[in-house]
Order: structure tokens, then C-alpha cells, then sequence
């Protein structure tokens, strides 16, 4: 049948129709074997079809089953996995560019200089695009120093544009808000994220010297008396410090104290201090002469103040030597030592003064002696009543109370007693590791009429025959099968122990007696499950 598209109408919208004479509607096989392979089948011209049109569609077909031919016949190909998502705030997080930079600051009112070189570091954080501009501070210069700019997106233009770092290089004026800095040098973590980046940086520049530093200043072969700026700027926080003693036995209730002297270098003053000592019977005085400068004769006044007019000379560094004594408004001090900065300010600029410590005599006299042990609380806490008028709590071995934190050592013992009723009475002696305490439980017996319970409470245990002072506690060295413990006046056979003590026993033998061990081993090594051991009880 001729198709409706060979009567030579346009190829428009409503210019074509429907081939109503259509019957077959059933898709064409586009494959066929040929020499047992599958190739793609042309397509046939049909009837009033261009056989041009027909190549290039057939050709199409052709190329895009070659084309996908090797996915159809192997498969799809192995890709390599997707790599994590890093956002940018991560990996350039705490990553700085660091520049060296100047600005010219213009001085107007000075016949000494015209401008000033003021160096500055600028940091370009990439983390957010900002940037802070920061003045390395100088000691003793006089000017406001320190961070200049605070971090933040600095702006580039009216425009509302920001910098950015490829916007940086040496070489060049960074404009910020009126000033211009003048970019020179940068680190090597700055110069190894250009070149990576592809920037080319500019050859970098010398930080200019500043013309009030480079212009050479008056100088004195001898330093002048009045020229108290220098002795500022050279001498400020440099302090001489002497330990001395206060010689005030001859006044009521006086003695020898301890006190530091100090020497401050800016201003030449004197200030003195007392060494606070516990336990002293005097109030806790810091100050005992404010810091002043101290004349070394004192003319006769009936006016408490003297003026500056009435003073021939003040103390000065020469005056303070090491060995003697110094008499320091009407005050007689012994000074026998001194730190290392005055040793070394001495050695440097009076060489022929000798400052090596003396040996003091004691001070104290006869040492203070302990009272004797009352009884009352441990032995520990009763001597902190006389080391402190409020006392703190001894201190313990924390690291042996971690390490041995519930470990405990458990006997089987039985009272050792005339009266015949305590004849069928089971304890249980604790020693605990962590502390060398020691804890006894009674078991209660049933129609024995004895209440069991705590016998006990965890308490360290002196052996008989210590002094009080110097006790001496029981250990697990001393706790053999078949030993007698007295415990405050009652004694106690040992009888049976768990295995833990014999394992815990061998394992530390180079500190238990050879009698303890083997009193152990022949005791749990023999009988096990006897009636009255610890086992048998069914505690362990």
C-alpha cells in the first residue's frame, strides 16, 4: 500500500495522517546471526521511503549498539569508589597565609624625624576569607601596639567586593581603610600554597629601617645622675633580692625574724618584707617597711618628713653586701644570702664584691618537740593538732589505694579465751591491701546466745609490745596459720585463709617469711573442705 507521507505534502502539523490500512503492529527484531554471532539487522527500505534517510538511521542503530556491546557482553565497568565530601571549612580549617608588611605613619610635629616604619603582620584566614592586621608590640615605645585590625572580611572596593587571597602577592599596597600596607615577605607555608594555587609570587622586598632608629643617638661615656628615662627604660622590673635577718633581741618580745630585702634598680628603692612563718605567734605581716628610698644619714629634725634637700646620699647596690650587717633606719639586718639575678647583676657590674652565702646560725633554737599520743583519733590525724592550728587531713598513698582498691586478705580464726563459751566462736579476720586495715566479722551460731556481727571495724592494728609513738602494724607477713593476733587485748589463732592469700603470698615472697608460706601450703595444699574453714562456711 503507498503511504500517506509519498502524495508530496509538507511534513507540518495537520498536513499528515494516520495509515488506517496498518494491520501489523508488532516490533522488528533488530538482531541476526551471522557465523554464529549476533549483529545488528539493517533495516529494509520500505516502500516510499528515503533510502538515504533509511542509511543514516541504520547507521546510528549500528553505531550505538557497538557502542554499548561491551557492557551488554561483560558488563558494567568497576568504579572506583566516590571519595568522602570534605566541606572546605574543614579542610582549610586553621590554615593561615601569613604576610609581612609596613606602613608609613607621617609625623608632623617633631624636628627629629619626618615618618616612622611600623611593621605589621597581616593573616589571611581561609577558613572564611578573612584577614586581621596585627602590630608586633615593642617594650618601652610609647605607642598604642598590638592588633590593629581585628579579623574580619576587609573590604576592596566601594563596591561591596572583599579581598581574597589570590588578591595578595609581594610587592604590592594593600589599602585598608585609609593606610596603605606595603606587602614584603611571607612564610613558607604561604610561599608552598601560592605555587600549588599556580600564583606567581614577586620577588620579595627588605623591611625598611625606621629613620629614628637608623640616626644615631647622643651617647655618654659616663652615665648622667639626672637622666632618669634611661635608668627606666633599662632598669624596669630588674629587682635585687637579699635574705636577711632582723636582729630585734633587744626589744620586749623581740628575736631574730626573716625578712627580704629588695632593691628596685628603676628608682633606686627599698622595700621590706617579712618571711611569714607557721605556728609563729605573730600576725601574718607582709610589709614591714613600704618601699622607699632610704637615706643613709639621718640629720637631727623635730619634722617626722625630711626633704630631699636635707639628704646627702641614699643606699645604693654598693652598700648591700652578702656576710654583713646593714643598719637600715635604726634597724640592725644580717644579710646571708641572695638569688641568682643579684648574683649575676653583681658579678657583672662589681666584680670585686663577693656574694656567697654565709651559714646562718639557728634561728629557732631548740625544735619544737611533739607531744606524746593521747589515744584520741589515729596517730596521723593527731599529729596535724601540732603541726597547724587548723589541721588537714593526712595525707594518703592514692596510688596504692587505686592499684589495690578491694583487695583483701580473709582468715579463719577462733578466740583464744579461758571462759569456755567462746569455745564454738567462728570469726573472720580482713586485712585490706589498700590501707593495712584490719576488720573481724563473727559468724553467729545458732542457740549459742551470742549475737555475731561486726566485730571490728576496719582500724590499723599495732603489734603488742610498739611504742605509741612509733607503732608498729601488723603486715601479711605476720599472719601464718596457727600465729596468735592480739587485737586490743584479745587474741585470735589463725586457723584456715582463702587461696587468694597463698596466690597473692607467692606472688610477693621476697617479703613474706618462708614460715608463713609454708604454714599456707601445708594447710590449703592438705585439707581443703574441713569443717570450720572458710570454704565450708561457703564464703568464698
Amino acid at each position: 500500500a503507498m503511504s500517506w507521507n509519498s502524495r508530496g505534502l509538507p511534513f507540518l502539523p495537520g498536513y499528515t495522517f494516520r495509515d488506517v490500512t496498518k494491520s501489523s503492529f508488532s516490533r522488528p527484531q533488530t538482531l541476526e546471526y551471522k557465523n554464529g554471532h549476533a549483529v545488528p539487522r539493517r533495516p529494509t527500505v520500505g516502500i516510499g521511503q528515503d533510502p538515504l534517510v533509511s542509511e543514516l538511521l541504520a547507521q546510528q542503530e549500528i553505531s550505538e549498539l557497538l557502542f554499548e556491546t561491551p557492557e551488554v557482553t561483560y558488563g558494567p565497568c568497576a568504579q572506583s569508589p566516590a571519595e568522602d565530601f570534605v566541606p572546605a571549612y574543614v579542610n582549610l580549617d586553621k590554615k593561615v597565609l601569613h604576610f609581612y608588611a609596613y606602613f608609613k605613619e607621617n609625623i608632623l610635629y617633631s624636628p627629629q624625624e619626618v615618618y616612622r616604619i611600623r611593621p605589621v603582620d597581616i593573616y589571611y584566614y581561609l577558613e572564611n576569607d578573612s584577614m586581621c592586621i596585627v602590630e608586633p608590640v615593642v617594650e618601652n615605645s610609647g605607642l598604642p601596639q598590638g592588633k590593629r585590625i581585628k579579623r574580619q572580611r576587609l573590604p576592596k572596593n566601594e563596591y561591596g567586593a572583599c579581598y581574597q587571597w589570590k588578591d595578595l602577592n609581594l610587592g604590592m599596597d594593600l589599602e585598608v581603610y585609609g593606610y596603605k600596607y606595603r606587602i614584603v615577605q611571607c612564610d613558607a607555608f604561604t610561599k608552598e600554597f601560592m605555587k600549588n594555587e599556580g600564583i606567581l609570587l614577586n620577588d620579595p622586598e627588605p623591611m625598611p629601617v625606621d629613620p629614628y632608629s637608623e640616626n644615631p643617638q647622643p651617647c655618654y661615656t659616663k652615665p648622667s645622675e639626672i637622666d632618669r628615662k634611661h635608668q627606666f627604660l633599662t632598669m624596669d622590673r630588674k629587682v635585687l633580692r637579699f635574705h636577711a635577718l632582723w636582729e630585734d633581741a633587744d626589744s620586749l618580745y623581740g628575736g631574730t625574724r626573716p625578712v627580704t630585702i629588695q632593691y628596685y634598680l628603676v628608682d633606686d628603692t627599698v622595700e621590706i618584707r617579712a618571711v611569714h612563718e607557721p605556728n609563729s605567734g605573730r600576725d601574718p605581716i607582709c610589709v614591714l617597711m613600704r618601699r622607699q628610698k632610704l637615706p643613709k644619714k639621718i640629720k637631727p629634725n623635730c619634722v617626722l618628713e625630711i626633704s630631699f634637700e636635707e639628704v646627702d646620699e641614699y643606699f645604693s647596690p654598693e652598700d648591700f653586701q652578702v656576710g654583713q650587717k646593714m643598719k637600715l633606719l635604726g634597724r640592725l639586718f644580717l644579710l646571708y644570702d641572695c638569688d641568682g639575678f643579684t648574683k649575676e647583676f653583681y658579678q657583672k657590674n662589681y666584680p670585686e664584691m663577693d656574694m656567697k652565702p654565709i651559714d646562718i646560725p639557728d634561728r629557732l633554737g631548740v625544735l619544737q618537740k611533739v607531744p606524746p599520743y593521747n589515744g584520741f583519733g589515729s596517730l596521723e590525724d593527731s599529729l596535724q593538732n601540732c603541726l597547724s592550728l587548723i589541721p588537714k587531713l593526712p595525707k594518703k598513698d592514692v596510688l596504692r589505694m587505686l592499684e589495690n582498691n578491694h583487695k583483701e586478705l580473709r582468715y579463719s580464726a577462733r578466740l583464744d579465751s579461758q571462759n569456755p563459751d567462746d569455745n564454738g566462736r567462728h570469726f573472720i579476720l580482713s586485712y585490706f591491701l589498700s590501707d593495712d586495715t584490719i576488720s573481724i566479722f563473727e559468724r553467729p551460731t545458732r542457740n549459742s546466745g551470742i549475737i555475731g556481727g561486726k566485730f571490728l571495724k576496719k582500724t590499723r592494728v599495732p603489734k603488742p609490745g610498739s611504742t605509741v609513738d612509733k607503732p608498729e602494724f601488723y603486715s601479711p607477713a605476720d599472719f601464718a596459720i596457727g600465729a596468735t593476733v592480739e587485737v586490743f587485748s584479745h587474741r585470735f589463732v589463725l586457723t584456715d585463709a582463702d587461696h587468694y592469700v597463698l596466690a597473692y603470698l607467692e606472688a610477693n615472697s621476697s617479703q613474706v617469711p618462708c614460715q608463713t608460706l609454708e604454714s599456707l601450703r601445708q594447710k590449703l595444699g592438705v585439707n581443703r573442705m574441713r569443717p570450720g574453714t572458710l570454704a565450708h562456711f561457703g564464703i568464698f
